[in-house]
């Protein structure tokens, strides 16, 4: 059967995936956005279905003044003894914890935190205890991977701190998980950074604390080599075996807007390798350890379809799920249905980091893409904005201002803000319209039967290579206003993915 990388489009980093009662289970980074750790369930790894988020509380997830560097770092989920736990790091909060449930579809626990330094954190379950891993430091200062054993019940760290690893000399030794498969534990890792030199390592040893031996053939998947190839930054890795006891190995990647052009908008995805491990228990991944968009395997069926989304609208998706706020929202700025989404507008405004605007995005998750909603607003200022972040962003929205209505696309790339207006007629609903293209963004709008070209922005200017970030490009509403009870409203959103 022939699949297609990335199995989970748009902005979904750090994968982390666990397999139990016949389901793959699989979290994601979500950094600033509310909710947090989006949830994937998947029946054949290739086809994956949004079914909630792991975190749907403030008590669960502060996020006030988290940007796009910011909030939740790099999940883990596993599956111990009928109970699943997911341990992540809220850098703008406190430091690792983790949650756990009894029923996947369900509501999480409140935090139990973890006292040790480091990010990227990782649980195994073996013999009736719990150790807790992630990347750090050592006395000397030293990067390294470090694990200590926890009671599971309350966090408390009921053993010292050691570091088990040092990795391969790349840099940015981060990602770890520990896995017992036969008569090795075997820890994995990232190197290089998650741009384009990220790779996965490993090596195994014969308890839980090695020592580890490095696998001579690492990197065992990078594409840092590949020039010219779309799909890059390649790494941070996770394994899960199937119920037919294969192995795969589930890792990020971002694809370029070009094969020569390097920049990425739609963030860093979720791709699929198929693991193989020879007669001496070394494992090898990928196509010659490399990760493609095509990908070749025999241990899906032929006749399994992989299925694409290609339509968002109102009807077909839902708030705190494919839809998500920054920070955490003011629940009385919105109005949310099936037919309308109406934001009562913020005086925060969508280039603060401080507090959560009225604003609520969905990923773009193709770099090409057609978006049209119809616009109703009393508000000073409510519009669409292709959003990277706080500081890079291009929005096409309504302004109220003098007792006319303008029409304006504003772009912010850092100190740089230009503005293009027209005057429209004061009566009639506004549609508002974006295409996507992989080198550009166009922008206009239909007011009756006028339809005004607002012009276009390289698609370059709001990727992860120029914004600094570890996000991917948001499609969101939003409005502005200084009063206290002017709202927008919101109809016949469509995203299309072509």
């Amino acid at each position: 059967m022939q699949y297609r990388n990335p199995v989970i489009s748009g902005f979904y980093p750090d994968p982390s995936v666990c397999f139990a009662d016949g389901k793959f289970y699989l979290v994601c980074s979500s950094f600033q956005y509310f909710p947090g750790v989006p949830l994937f369930e998947s029946s054949d790894l290739v086809n994956w279905e949004q079914i909630g988020h792991v975190l749907t509380r403030k008590s669960q997830l502060p996020l006030h003044g988290a940007n796009s560097v910011g909030g939740i770092y790099a999940p883990t989920i596993r599956f111990h003894n009928g109970r699943f736990y997911m341990v992540t790091t809220n850098v703008s909060g406190v430091g690792h914890f983790y949650v756990w449930t009894d029923d996947i579809h369900g509501e999480w626990s409140e935090p139990v935190r973890v006292d040790q330094e480091g990010i990227d954190p990782s649980l195994f379950f073996e013999n009736g205890r719990a150790y807790f891993m992630s990347n750090g430091s050592d006395a000397e200062g030293k990067s390294c991977i470090l694990q200590c054993e926890i009671d599971i019940e309350t966090g408390r760290r009921i053993s010292e701190t050691k570091a088990v690893w040092y990795g391969t000399g790349g840099r940015f030794l981060e990602s770890p998980h520990l896995y017992h498969i036969g008569r090795w534990y075997y820890l994995m890792a990232s190197e290089g950074g998650t741009e384009y030199g990220h790779m996965v390592v490993y090596a195994r040893g014969e308890s839980v604390y090695g020592p580890f031996t490095a696998y001579a053939g690492n990197p065992v998947l990078t594409n840092r080599n590949l020039g010219g190839y779309v799909l890059q930054g390649c790494g941070h890795a996770d394994l899960v075996e199937d119920a037919q006891g294969n192995w795969w190995m589930l890792h990020l990647g971002f694809r370029q807007i070009h094969p020569w052009m390097m920049f990425h908008t739609t963030g860093r995805e979720v791709n699929l390798v198929p693991v193989t491990f020879d007669e001496n228990g070394w494992f090898t991944a990928g196509e010659n350890g490399t990760s493609r968009l095509e990908m070749q395997t025999d241990r899906l069926p032929e006749n399994l379809l992989q299925k694409r989304r290609t339509c968002f609208d109102f009807s077909n998706t839902k708030p705190a799920q494919e839809w998500v706020w920054l920070q955490n929202p003011d629940p009385e700025n919105y109005r949310l249905s099936a037919e309308v989404f109406a934001l009562r507008g913020s005086s925060i405004p969508i280039s603060s980091e401080e507090a959560s605007p009225a604003w609520i995005g969905i990923r773009q998750t193709e770099m090409n893409f057609s978006l049209t909603v119809t616009l109703q607003s009393d508000a000073l200022e409510a519009g669409i904005t292709v959003y990277m972040t706080a500081s890079m962003h291009c929005d096409l929205f309504l302004r109220q201002t003098g007792g006319s209505r303008q029409l304006v696309r504003r772009t912010v790339l850092g100190t740089l803000v230009h503005e293009d207006s027209v005057v429209l007629p004061d009566a009639g609903d506004v549609t508002l319209l974006v295409q996507g293209e992989p080198l550009v963004y166009r922008f206009a709008a239909e007011c009756g039967d006028v339809y005004t070209d607002m012009g276009v922005l390289e698609s370059r200017f709001l990727s992860t290579e120029l914004a600094g970030n570890f996000t991917g490009v948001m499609l969101a509403l939003y409005a502005e206003d200084v009063s206290p009870d002017r709202w927008a409203e919101f109809r016949n959103f469509t995203l299309r993915n072509t």
